[in-house]
């Protein structure tokens, strides 16, 4: 005998609800009242049995507050700014966006220090790396931070 030869094997569905002869009518093997009865969700999530649920036993402390947000900065690399800006330019949060560095006009500004930088460029942003810092004054130019 073989997989492909085997007979047919499917098992029929319970007819529930087909009168009382059927074994399964009237309550359709329910039972009488009840959660499991009703239809829709049997329990809700969470649900232990009657006992108080799990969340509700647990304390609860301390506040969050929910329109807190990380501080996110737009980040610019060196050699996104030595393509972009001449020699003894200002770089700052307007000029970054008018040269499409960055998205938006407000919010926190930060260089990184990805590739090099040739150009003595005066810069005024929220936030400069360290390295960053070393290569801008190497290469002669001046930081400024700003603040919020």
């Amino acid at each position: 005998m073989q997989i492909h030869n085997l007979p047919k094997i499917k098992k029929k569905n319970k007819r529930l609800g087909r009168g009382p002869g059927s074994g399964r009518g009237k309550t359709s093997g329910r039972g009488h009242k009840g959660a499991k009865v009703r239809s829709g969700r049997l329990f809700f999530i969470g649900f232990a049995g009657g006992n108080l649920p799990y969340f509700r036993r647990i304390p609860k402390r301390g506040f969050t507050h929910l329109k807190r947000r990380k501080e996110r900065c737009q980040i610019v690399n060196l050699k996104d700014i030595n393509d972009k800006f001449n020699a003894k330019e200002e770089v700052n949060p307007e000029t970054l966006f008018s040269k499409k560095l960055i998205r938006e006009r407000t919010g926190l500004v930060k260089i990184l220090g990805k590739g090099k930088i040739e150009k003595a460029l005066s810069f005024s942003v929220h936030r400069v790396s360290e390295k960053t810092r070393e290569k801008i004054e190497k290469a002669g130019g001046k930081i400024e931070c700003l603040t919020l």
